[in-house]
């Protein structure tokens, strides 16, 4: 083996070798650097876009920048509108004159709401159309700017405007294929040119060209109706890019639609189940006039707890109560319909004031450990002229004197109901002739402005400058008070719903009253027919002798069949005739048809073949049974 001799010093350094193999790469790089720098003779220069062609881009960008403005500022105000009305006229304002010269608006009718099955056929009525008027139309003199708007009103939106009211969709036709397709198109498509006859009614013209988009309007489930944007002649056409401006209006639209149909369901099913739980109409008992009032908080919130009440009581009386459940929901309705039963079912069981609003407190204990409300329960006694207030946590009421003087009464504030283990107080006070008794709620007086002393110093003041208006031998008109009063809320100053109950006091004069105690013996009848007829002559009814005798005579032999104590027999007279016969027994007397071979049972069956009105209320010591009678005197 040949061995090549080999030296250290014969070896190159690795730096060096390295640079002599990089050297020709380098080399071929600056060789091609220099040939790029030599000019071609055959390329040619690139001069950019030209002016032109700017121009046309600048006008393009702006266009599709004024597009998205107007887009969200249609949109804005389309989504301002709550009811339905609001939001077909959003559509209109924003898209005449900035995006068509002419809208038809035609909504589904009846318009379904939520999941319910929309009903057949399926029948489209315009809504609403909107134009661009010539300044002629409303009165201006006609220059140059008018002569240009007045092809507007020719050709061809001024020929749109009296298009068909009712347009029935035929299942398979031309327009259900366009509404099922849900995008916009154009009126001179082929789908548009079937579509837009059958719309807008037979011999109605139909603009030529891209001057008509028909746009679905497609709700949450279902389409709802449509629109028709129109452009006259001294305008330009819509573009492709319109379709999708008008596919936006439409599905705005077409989703608040669907929320103010259901927004409008919920209102009128607020509205009827407050409505429900106020009295339809106030009682007219006998020596008190009545009249009330009930506002809701707020249009977007109809429901609440307030409410008031009349009840008319055995021996004239009548009940007057106002109470507020906190809230304003449908909860809060609810249990003020329950608590307002609650204290119906008590009242006829003739319970004194504080006992009502106990039971009351039990009540509310059982609905819930959270509901609580507040409650004001008075008992009107026109005969005595005195009236019992019970209060649980309520603004005490105000009394109108017939002088004119206002004063707040002093009634025990008591806990409101629902908190459970206290008791209540009831004070009798008196009731003057003529005095007005003001029942509220706390939304009267308290307010984000005013805390509620404040406010009820200010509704007396009210009254008392009310009362002067009429003289002091006069009182005002209990309707035109209760508006007086409202009068004194200003803007902003109601946060809560008010109920309000205002009593007139007229009382029944102790010469129109004959009270008698009868023992339970077969000589009762007889002397109650006695009795009676004294009365009678004495008040000048003596015409009425024989059907008042007959009818007492009837309802004290009922009553004494079962009294083991002492019979109460009351005539009232006043612009009727009534009698009340009380017993302590519990039982309540039932009409029937006697059979001829019965000697008994006809009795009640007189009394409601003569009395005007009669009935029978239980109380905690046995019943009462009365009986009226018009006058004829």
């Amino acid at each position: 083996m040949t061995e090549h001799p080999t030296s250290h010093e014969g070896r190159q350094p690795l730096a060096a070798r390295q640079q002599e193999r990089t050297r020709p790469r380098q080399q071929d790089a600056a060789a091609a650097a220099a040939a790029a720098a030599i000019p071609s003779p055959a390329a040619a220069p690139n001069p950019g876009p030209g002016p032109a062609a700017v121009a046309e881009a600048q006008a393009a960008t702006r266009r599709e920048g004024d597009r998205l403005r107007f887009v969200g500022a249609a949109t804005r105000r389309i989504a301002r509108g709550i009811d339905l009305d609001e939001i077909v006229l959003g559509l209109c304002r924003a898209s005449v004159p900035t995006f068509s010269d002419a809208i038809l608006v035609y909504l589904r009718d009846p318009l379904p709401v939520g999941d319910e099955r929309p009903v057949s056929p399926f029948v489209l009525r315009l809504r609403r159309s909107d134009r661009l008027r010539h300044p002629d139309e409303e009165g201006g003199e006609a220059g140059p700017e008018s002569e240009r708007l007045r092809p507007l009103l020719t050709d061809p939106t001024a020929d749109l405007m009296p298009a068909a009211e009712l347009c029935e969709v035929r299942a398979g036709g031309a327009l259900a294929e366009v509404l099922r397709g849900v995008r916009p198109v154009f009126g001179d498509s082929a789908a548009a040119r079937a579509a837009l006859p059958e719309l807008l009614g037979p011999g109605r013209p139909v603009p030529t060209g891209h001057r008509a988009i028909l746009a679905p309007l497609r709700g949450r489930r279902r389409v709802i109706g449509a629109a028709v944007f129109v452009r006259s002649t001294e305008r330009p056409p819509f573009e492709a890019s319109d379709l999708l401006v008008a596919a936006q209006l439409a599905t705005h639209t077409a989703l608040g639609i669907d929320k103010a149909v259901l927004y409008g369901r919920e209102a009128y099913i607020a509205d009827e189940l407050q409505r429900t739980m106020l009295p339809d109409s106030l009682p007219q008992p006998t020596g008190v006039r009545l009249a009330s009032r009930y506002l809701p908080a707020a249009e977007t919130a109809r429901v609440g707890g307030d409410w008031y009440d009349a009840i008319p009581l055995p021996g004239s009386r009548v009940a007057l109560v106002v109470g507020d459940v906190m809230g304003h929901s449908m909860t809060s309705a609810a249990i003020m319909g329950q608590l307002r039963t609650t204290a119906q079912t008590l009242a006829q069981l003739d319970l004194p004031p504080q006992e009502v609003l106990h039971h009351l407190d039990e009540q509310a204990q059982r609905l819930g450990s959270d509901r609580m409300a507040t409650c004001l329960y008075a008992v009107y006694d026109p005969v005595a002229h005195r009236i019992t207030i019970a209060n649980a946590g309520h603004p005490p009421p105000v009394l109108l004197h017939l002088g004119g003087r206002a004063e707040v009464l002093r009634v025990p504030p008591g806990a409101p109901i629902g908190v459970g283990g206290v008791d209540f107080e009831a004070v009798e006070l008196d009731a003057p002739a003529g005095a007005t008794l003001l029942l509220y709620t706390d939304g009267l007086v308290e307010s984000r402005l005013r805390d509620v002393w404040t406010g009820i110093e200010q509704l007396r003041e009210r009254l008392a400058a009310t009362a002067q208006l009429t003289g002091p031998d006069h009182a005002p008109p209990l309707e035109a008070l209760c508006d007086d009063v409202l009068d004194m809320l200003g803007p902003g100053d109601r946060d809560d719903d008010i109920a309000l109950l205002a009593a007139r006091f007229d009382g029944i004069a102790p010469s129109d009253v004959a009270y008698w105690y009868l023992e339970p013996e077969d000589a009762a009848p007889g002397r109650a027919r006695r009795l009676a007829r004294r009365a009678l002559a004495r008040w000048g009814l003596d015409e009425m002798s024989d059907e008042v005798e007959l009818l007492v005579s009837e309802v004290v032999t009922n009553a004494v069949r079962y009294a083991e104590r002492p019979v109460t027999l009351r005539l009232l007279r006043t612009d009727i005739l009534r009698c009340e016969v009380g017993d302590d027994s519990p039982q309540l007397p039932r009409q029937r048809r006697a059979r001829e071979t019965d000697e008994s049972g006809r009795g009640l069956f007189l009394v409601n073949r003569l009395a005007r009105r009669w009935g029978a209320t239980r109380l905690s010591t046995g019943k009462v049974v009365w009986f009226e009678m018009a006058t004829r005197s």
